[in-house]
């Protein structure tokens, strides 16, 4: 399919911030080192022909290194970039520094009240949209069907952990390199901390009590830690203390993986038969349970903000707009098809018949749904966040502990003293930063 560019952009009111008559403007855009973002920079060709006066240099980073990367350069008012790609996490911590420029001004035909409100909920501070979502997810299991049903087994629609459990053993195979699952084990708050926070909420784990202690040392979380190490130490691939999202996503890709729980948004990758040697494959059931009235599955959007100290703000407006608009989706389902339309963030795509056709659209939606960030555990917890907890401090003790974590995953500690690592740390930070009395 060719870009139909002036049919999809020539009229649309998007472009009401060049009308303005802006000189040519060049701004730069920090993003992420994924399919979506890589898939936006190749369809540049229609923002710049809509929109000649703006220029845009890109700098795309690997999830961790954008992350430190934005946070000092918001924080210090470096001013490297004018877009940046910022998660569910950082949007409202930073929206209440004043950080973030507000995008209540985004033209009518945006259509701000299309967002899902999971997602929007999320980027609102003070009735203020603070920035606007490129793609919404939630976290499911991905299977090879033809591996499941060698294993003899039936995969539900909504599995409990010990079925995956026993799922993995069947379809490992060491010897010919596939192997039964494949999880997040590189360290990083929102690497496999945020698998690990996720799936801990279905074990009844919890960050934090209702006094902000610590609840490493508590038995949820020694069930959580134990459980996965035992599913990746037998049954994962080696290695698999080095692999995140792109990692796991590679090795699926390449037949290596019986199962794979990770974001929704990479069900059109493994079912894309440019890219996945598997992609005719590929079944779909909910993030596990284990009973007790909490899913596994985490809620998060990628995001683009614009720092308040913006010299440069039209501009960057009219691209944020234009890449998170209803014309967007439309453009890449004309050039790359439906199934690969960045999904999560307007109702309006899920009420499309030809994406109501993509497998995985009504149960991505379902999961975005069901995701609860003001209730994340199976007990009170005074914070907000399913996969993360939101306040400033979390960023750094979720690394810390992710790299505990994936020590014992190395196997370079155990678990029972990972665990009593990041009870102490998390403790002293907690303390240091006045939350403990």
């Amino acid at each position: 399919m060719q870009m139909n560019i002036r049919a999809l952009m020539g009229a649309s009111a998007l472009a009401m911030f060049a009308g303005a008559g802006l000189a040519e403007t060049t701004i730069t855009v920090a993003t992420v080192n994924n399919g979506d973002m890589i898939r936006m920079q190749k369809l540049m060709p229609a923002f710049n022909e809509a929109h000649p006066d703006i220029k845009v240099e890109w700098v795309t980073l690997e999830e961790n290194i954008l992350r430190q990367r934005v946070t000092t350069d918001i924080a210090t008012k470096g001013g490297q970039f004018d877009v940046l790609t910022i998660g569910t996490y950082e949007a409202p911590i930073w929206g209440k520094q004043g950080w973030l420029m507000s995008l209540n001004d985004l033209p009518a035909e945006y259509d701000v009240d299309d967002l899902l409100p999971a997602i929007r909920g999320g980027l609102t501070v003070d009735d203020q949209l603070i920035a606007a979502p490129f793609y919404g997810e939630s976290s499911m299991v991905m299977y090879r069907t033809d591996l499941m049903e060698q294993a003899g087994l039936e995969m539900p629609e909504a599995p409990t952990w010990e079925f995956i459990r026993e799922a993995a053993e069947k379809m490992t195979d060491k010897g010919n390199e596939v192997y039964g699952i494949c999880l997040r084990g590189k360290a990083g708050w929102g690497e496999n901390m945020a698998f690990l926070t996720a799936m801990s909420n279905s074990f009844g784990a919890s960050w934090f009590d209702m006094d902000w202690k610590p609840q490493f040392d508590q038995q949820p979380w020694k069930d959580t830690l134990n459980f996965y190490l035992d599913l990746m130490n037998n049954y994962g691939p080696p290695g698999a203390s080095s692999n995140g999202f792109n990692e796991n996503l590679s090795l699926f890709q390449q037949g290596k993986c019986g199962m794979w729980i990770d974001a929704t948004v990479a069900a059109s990758f493994v079912t894309n038969p440019a890219e996945s040697t598997v992609a005719d494959k590929v079944g779909f059931a909910l993030a596990p349970d284990n009973g007790l009235g909490k899913r596994g599955n985490w809620l998060w959007a990628w995001n683009l903000a614009i720092p308040a100290s913006s010299t440069k703000a039209d501009a960057a407006k009219t691209f944020v707009a234009w890449a998170t608009s209803k014309e967007y989706l439309a453009l890449v389902a004309e050039n790359e098809g439906w199934a690969n339309v960045p999904p999560g963030t307007r109702q309006s795509l899920y009420d499309n018949p030809e994406y109501q056709k993509v497998p995985f659209a009504k149960m991505t939606l379902d999961l975005i749904n069901s995701a609860d960030p003001t209730h994340p555990a199976v007990h009170d917890v005074p914070y907000i966040g399913v996969q993360f907890v939101a306040i400033p401090e979390f960023q750094g003790l979720g690394t810390a502990v992710g790299q505990m974590f994936s020590a014992a995953l190395a196997g370079s500690t155990t678990a029972d003293q990972a665990l009593s690592q990041a009870q102490a740390l998390v403790t002293n930070e907690m303390t240091r930063s006045g939350y403990i009395k």
